[in-house]
């Protein structure tokens, strides 16, 4: 994969890397990386993945063999699609599905090579402690026969430790397995001196040395099967597509309509495809006949599932309960609603967060401190007690016990299942510093149409002046509006097409942003939208216009407006419970809406937010102003929106989060992305952030306080080498299982 470029812009590479075993290893990693001019790197343990930003003339060629000089394997993630801009503004590149899954089932290898190392390990080492601990056992041929036992332990089943120490060592670096190495090699070598000297009656550490190696290989393959699981989340959303699709062919010669069964990979743009009961629907696309309910809680974590029929959008992935469906293909691939999907979900789990940056600095010296603080340990208990044996197990303890293992699993396990059960749920955190920015906001602005209510207006009053009928003012304004898709104009197409009344063809449509629309009609021009655009307004219109509760346009020509308007829309079911929700969670709710503030008002009231807190007469272009308006008064703003003229104000607040219904755009600017159209999904998008945030902190206090309190306790002489391995271990194993508790985060309100 050679980058032939010759600009300057930055790139963005992905990485597989191989080989690490510690935070200490991604930190070198890291390091290494950012001595090359213009590249910066995140290495992450937990998904073994490194995201690299860099510059020409360096090639992907470059960075690679960067990695490979510091000892570790990397290949290149192949790039497909570019994915959607994140808030960052970066472009990161992305898996494929077939890489992505690939990726994850190999690390079924290594926990089955470690299950296979930890088992022998055990079997092994069980006998070498009894005849250690039992003083009836203890003779000459006791400690030849442990000798005996734990050489293919030390020797074979502690190999990956050596091995890794070995390799980091040629490169004059140092890392977990470096302290693991050294414990284990000392205890064992020190042991086989004194065997060969003594004839075997002096002092033996070969229970130390076999048992320490076994604790560690246990709690290394569990915490590697926990890895597994915590990735379960992202290899369960891979798979969801569908492997096989029946497409409609129809016969040149005969006309006659076949189903061909082919491979998922040869769908095209524009196929027919049949969809039976229990299927999955095999990618994005348009119901052309059928009906049925399907089955959406995989992708929108909504669990009721929704109708459809000719004309209604269904997502790939989703589960055709009921009815037969044929369905038009309108994406395939990486451009699918799913691809997506996986492709946010992998760079928010590829990221760090911010809290991460103390984890690492703390790693990348915390190797080679230990190491100096266990020989003084060896030389002060060796000078004070004149028994260098006792001494040498005491340094040992301390090279076991302060291995920073759950150090570097903290955060990345974490957000590894976090962000994985989000996306079961329905919500998409786009990066690791969204979950920072979730636990500093103070106030949620609320974009009224399509969030607070459900977006789908319908016409509830039409007032004409003068001679002007309700039939002919519906026609004008029908015309003029089929030009766009602003929901007031579907809600006046729709109640023309229920009163089934012929819309007159109208020529020279322009949207007025913010406004309105205008277009001609028979050689008159009629405009559609607000008060301003009118020179006159009748007094009738003008009196219906201040007693209106819902949203209102003008239709007129001349400029002179003929007739009024009003359009309502429904306030969701949810949204009261939801807001309600975050106003616990110490949030302040505003609505955001272009209407006038009688509607504004009325929605708010509906909700439960004070009608000081109502934004209203905002212009499209005006939205990110109030935002800023807000975080200039001290605010900390989460904006709420699902359209093209929310795009600006989710950029500009400190989050922004987009409902799935929305546009690309909106989505695109946003740092939350929720795929289904609930404000519940708002406050639990906050919530399971929050709680992911709440893990990795618990996580690193837990990991942070472990070795301030362990290492004074092994230099003291108060845990002994094997109580080391096995606090060392069951530490790693803790901090993983606590992030996997987040699997369990249910559909709850924020509290």
């Amino acid at each position: 994969m050679t980058d032939t470029t010759t600009h300057t812009d930055p790139q963005h590479l992905d990485l597989a890397i191989t080989g690490m075993t510690c935070a200490s290893c991604a930190a070198r990693i890291e390091r290494k990386l950012h001595k090359l001019e213009g590249v910066e790197a995140s290495v992450n343990l937990a998904t073994e993945k490194a995201r690299v930003t860099y510059a020409a003339p360096l090639t992907p060629e470059d960075i690679v063999a960067t990695v490979k000089t510091t000892g570790y394997g990397a290949t290149v993630i192949p790039d497909r699609q570019p994915l959607a801009q994140s808030s960052t503004g970066r472009h990161p590149h992305h898996v494929a599905h077939a890489d992505h899954s690939n990726h994850l089932d190999h690390d079924v290898a290594p926990a089955n090579a470690l299950r296979r190392r930890a088992l022998v390990a055990a079997l092994l080492s069980l006998p070498v402690l009894v005849l250690a601990m039992i003083p009836a056992l203890d003779s000459p041929a006791s400690r030849w026969a442990q000798f005996a036992l734990a050489t293919p332990v030390v020797l074979w089943a502690a190999w990956p430790f050596h091995r890794a120490a070995a390799i980091n060592a040629r490169h004059l670096a140092s890392t977990m397995d470096t302290l693991v190495s050294i414990g284990v090699i000392a205890a064992y070598g020190w042991s086989v001196v004194t065997l060969i000297a003594t004839g075997g009656h002096g002092h033996s550490y070969f229970e130390t040395a076999a048992v320490v190696t076994t604790f560690l290989l246990i709690g290394r393959w569990l915490e590697s099967r926990a890895k597994g699981q915590s990735k379960g989340a992202l290899l369960a959303l891979m798979n969801l597509g569908a492997k096989d699709v029946a497409v409609q062919r129809i016969d040149a010669a005969t006309r006659v309509t076949t189903e061909v069964r082919i491979p998922i990979d040869d769908l095209r743009v524009g196929d027919h495809f049949v969809v039976r009961p229990g299927e999955k629907i095999a990618t994005d696309g348009r119901v052309v006949d059928g009906q049925s309910a399907v089955d959406t809680s995989m992708v929108t974590g909504e669990s009721v599932p929704v109708e459809v029929s000719p004309g209604d959008p269904v997502t790939g992935g989703t589960v055709n309960a009921d009815g037969r469906l044929v369905v038009e293909a309108r994406a395939v691939g990486a451009e699918t609603t799913l691809a997506a999907m996986t492709r946010l979900v992998e760079q928010a789990q590829t990221g760090k967060a911010a809290i991460q940056g103390l984890a690492d600095r703390v790693s990348s010296v915390f190797v080679p401190v230990v190491l100096v603080l266990a020989a003084l340990t060896f030389a002060g208990w060796w000078a004070g007690t004149g028994d260098p044996a006792r001494a040498l197990g005491i340094a040992v303890a301390v090279l076991v016990i302060a291995c920073p293992c759950a150090l570097g699993l903290a955060t990345p396990t974490a957000l590894l299942v976090g962000t994985g059960r989000a996306a079961q749920l329905g919500i998409l955190v786009k990066g690791p510093q969204v979950l920072e920015d979730t636990r500093r906001i103070d106030a949620i602005v609320l974009d009224k149409t399509g969030t607070i209510t459900s977006g789908e207006p319908r016409l509830t009053d039409v007032t004409t002046a003068g001679r002007l009928t309700q039939t002919a003012a519906l026609q004008a304004a029908a015309a003029v509006e089929a030009g766009s898709e602003h929901p007031v104009a579907r809600a006046i197409l729709a109640a023309a097409t229920r009163r089934g009344l012929t819309v007159p063809t109208a020529t020279g449509f322009r949207a007025l942003a913010g406004a309105g629309a205008v277009a001609t009609i028979k050689g008159t021009e009629v405009v559609v939208g607000k008060a301003e655009l009118f020179a006159t307004i009748p007094d009738e219109l003008s009196l219906r216009i201040a007693s209106a509760t819902g949203t209102t346009v003008l239709v007129g020509w001349d400029q002179t407006a003929r007739a009024l308007m009003t359009v309502t829309d429904t306030v969701r079911p949810t949204s009261r419970a939801a807001i309600a929700g975050l106003t616990a969670a110490g949030l302040t709710a505003y609505v955001l809406t272009g209407d006038n503030a009688a509607t504004g008002r009325q929605v708010a009231a509906e909700v439960g937010i004070p009608a000081e807190r109502v934004l209203a007469d905002v212009a499209p272009a005006d939205k990110h102003a109030v935002v800023a308006r807000l975080q200039s008064e001290g605010r900390v703003v989460a904006m709420v929106g699902d359209g093209v003229n929310d795009a600006a104000a989710l950029a500009q607040a400190d989050l922004g989060l987009a409902m799935g219904s929305g546009t690309d755009v909106a989505m695109e600017s946003a740092d939350i992305v929720l795929m289904r159209s609930d404000l519940t999904a708002v406050s639990q998008a906050i919530d399971v952030s929050r709680a992911t945030l709440r893990t990795i902190k618990q996580n690193l206090a837990w990991a942070f306080g472990y070795n301030v309190a362990a290492i004074p306790l092994a230099m003291a002489g108060l845990l002994t080498p094997m109580i080391a391995g096995a606090a060392m271990a069951l530490s790693s194993v803790l901090v993983v299982t606590n992030s996997l508790r987040l699997r369990r985060f249910g559909r709850v309100s924020v509290s």
